[in-house]
């Protein structure tokens, strides 16, 4: 009996321990009361009769407590889009409303809900820039077709950003980055581009920006920087959301993806490798980086998700320890993206260590991914995903045992082809479903401070 009672107490005692231990989390879905909405006009706009919801979430960074409120500052992509098949053998995109400018929003959490005001276009001295790809044969560039909602090409802009992380630039200002490039931009308080990096032009290449290693100019396409932050000591750490496709190889055998440090106050550039979690997926490429924030001039969190060899999703946030991490650039000219486990160590190089922080997934996240991630103290943390503007797009009128967008071709001149042959068939954009629709958020307040 003694026996019986004192294993009943244990485990009554393990099972309040293992609670105490778990993160306490308020969950909010973000509202916007000024009205902010993307104007829409297209075919199916009786879809859409507000228009489309603005797709905040690409990136977050807390600025300060106000009055017993939260205070953040967010922005969205490159606008809204949909899938497309195609063009050729360039991949396409359709930009729904196509001269739509990438935002800064602020959040304000508290009284049991999270508001997102103050919209500020960015903006260069040209004016409002575009969410549009970059032209083709520039450093930078996708090699997408840009598409209209008629299946037109509608070109691309040199000046366009597909913007992703923001931090703080500590004067009031910000730095965000890019999948594009990826680039990284200084910007002013009210979305104004001030200075932008990307990869060193090679001899023979074209860039819009230079000041950053050539070699990430390798990332896939639309997989750049995924997100960014400003360390105590002043340097901008960016980081690639993939693996490199070097020479359009290494995608799939990369044990890493980079995160790349360049100091604004000198130029000095360096870049170290995150071990991704390499075994959990099918395919190295399928890892993918959310978000990042410094917690000190060494360490990070890092928000690492993708679908596993399962196809389920993860959506994990490390710590992630640079202290004796390599300084990758030594290494370049024999790039060690192609390395294994075993040859990156016979020549020396150390990847950065991580600690698992917390499991969003195993804490109830259900969105695809988490694209934003703040820290508002060394015990409590924010995260927020993008819902992609809430758009997504339909096969219609499907040629018959064709019913897959990957089972045709666009010719960039308003048709779907089969077979090379022109078809009836339509790309239609549609609402997302909710929960998907939402721009979720959640503050995570942790057992143990970092």
């Amino acid at each position: 009996m003694k026996i019986k009672t004192l294993a009943l107490l244990c485990a009554s005692f393990f099972s309040l321990y293992a609670s105490a231990a778990q993160p306490q989390i308020e969950r909010y879905v973000v509202s916007f009361p000024q009205g902010d909405r993307v104007a829409y006009h297209g075919a199916s706009a009786n879809e859409f009769p507000h228009g489309l919801a603005v797709g905040i979430g690409s990136g977050l960074h807390f600025l300060r407590k106000e009055g017993g409120d939260l205070l953040f500052t967010t922005l969205t992509d490159r606008g809204p889009n949909a899938d497309a098949p195609k063009t050729g053998k360039r991949e396409s995109k359709i930009f729904v409303s196509p001269d739509y400018t990438p935002l800064l929003m602020t959040i304000r959490v508290g009284h049991g809900k999270a508001e997102a005001t103050d919209a500020h276009p960015l903006h260069d001295e040209q004016g409002n820039i575009s969410g549009l790809p970059l032209p083709e044969g520039v450093i930078g560039a996708t090699n997408e077709v840009a598409l209209n909602e008629t299946l037109q090409a509608i070109g691309s802009d040199k000046r366009g950003l597909d913007t992703e992380g923001i931090t703080s630039d500590g004067n009031g200002g910000y730095w965000i980055c890019d999948e594009y490039g990826p680039f990284i931009a200084h910007i002013s308080a009210d979305g104004k581009i001030l200075q932008k990096y990307g990869p060193q032009a090679a001899s023979g290449e074209q860039s819009v920006a230079g000041g950053l290693p050539n070699i990430v100019k390798w990332r896939q396409p639309n997989r750049g920087f995924e997100g960014l932050t400003r360390m105590p000591d002043g340097r901008i750490i960016a980081a690639v959301q993939s693996t490199l496709d070097i020479e359009g190889k290494s995608k799939n055998s990369a044990r890493f993806t980079r995160l790349v440090s360049v100091d604004p106050a000198t130029g000095k550039t360096a870049s170290y490798g995150y071990p991704i979690d390499i075994d959990a997926y099918k395919k190295a490429k399928d890892a993918k980086i959310g978000d990042i924030v410094a917690l000190d001039n060494q360490r990070l969190l890092l928000i690492e998700q993708g679908a596993d060899k399962d196809k389920n999703m993860r959506n994990r946030i490390y710590v992630v320890d640079l202290s004796h991490a390599s300084e990758l650039t030594p290494f370049d000219q024999q790039p060690p993206e192609f390395d294994d486990e075993a040859a990156l160590k016979s020549r020396g190089i150390v990847l950065a260590s991580k600690q698992l922080v917390v499991d969003l997934r195993a804490s109830g996240w259900q969105q695809e991914k988490v694209e934003g991630l703040a820290l508002i103290d060394n015990k409590t943390l924010a995260v927020i995903n993008d819902n992609d503007f809430a758009v997504r797009a339909e096969l219609t009128d499907a040629v018959s045992g064709k019913d897959k967008m990957d089972d045709y071709a666009a010719d960039g001149k308003g048709h779907l082809l089969v077979n090379g042959e022109a078809v009836k068939s339509k790309i239609a954009v549609r609402p997302l479903d909710k929960p998907e629709s939402n721009n979720e958020l959640w503050i995570i307040s942790l057992p143990e401070a970092l």
